[in-house]
């Protein structure tokens, strides 16, 4: 009897085990709108289009990125400067094409200041480029299975020959997490054929 209870409870521990995994982990937004003035940004309506782990890339529509900013603590919005930590920062999963199981899996906030830079000759470095504007600061929070996170995240808008006047198309959000304890992409598709296998060891074993 002691025997078929230990085995049983490595069953019941291989879904918790196998869902999550330490790893750098990377989160790629794109689209959505920044919006704000010096009471602080946001960002919205983006659509979380890959993940990168340790156990490779998935790519689809895989959820959304949000954050808010604290209030401007120097410079000006339109020329760049910075705004001072706290805000909000969720990443949400959205199930689907190997992401982790639906819902929020990381809420935070931005620990330091966060940059607001303005690059006048854009990405390609000449006077006739759109505005480019990078924004960079660090989160910490936690993930949706209780483990403590902390990363960075860079994010990249062009806004034509005008300065930022309240709102904008957003480029790219890149979202990095260097070991954390994340919910693995991927991970969840594989444990079917895993706990099948693991079931049927157990099957053998309990018949010995």
């Amino acid at each position: 009897m002691m025997k078929r209870m230990m085995l049983l409870g490595l069953l019941a521990l291989a879904l918790p085990m196998a869902a999550f995994a330490d790893s750098s982990t990377d989160f790629n937004a794109s689209s959505g709108t920044l919006a704000g003035n010096s009471a602080g940004l946001s960002y919205t309506g983006s659509e979380l289009v890959s993940i990168t782990s340790g156990s490779g890339i998935v790519a689809g529509n895989l959820g959304s990125v949000t954050f808010t900013t604290g209030a401007l603590s120097s410079g000006s919005v339109q020329f760049g400067g910075s705004f001072a930590a706290g805000g909000t920062f969720t990443i949400v999963s959205s199930g689907l094409n190997g992401a982790p199981p639906a819902g929020t899996i990381f809420t935070g906030s931005f620990n330091s200041a966060v940059s607001w830079t303005l690059n006048p000759n854009g990405p390609v470095g000449t006077a006739m480029a759109p505005n480019e504007y990078l924004l960079s600061g660090n989160v910490t929070g936690t993930w949706s299975n209780g483990t403590s996170g902390s990363g960075n995240i860079t994010l990249t808008l062009y806004n034509g020959k005008t300065t930022f006047m309240g709102s904008a198309l957003v480029n790219s959000a890149d979202t990095g997490f260097v070991g954390s304890t994340v919910p693995e992409p991927g991970t969840l598709g594989l444990l079917g054929t895993g706990l099948i296998g693991l079931a049927g060891v157990i099957r053998r074993k309990l018949k010995a």
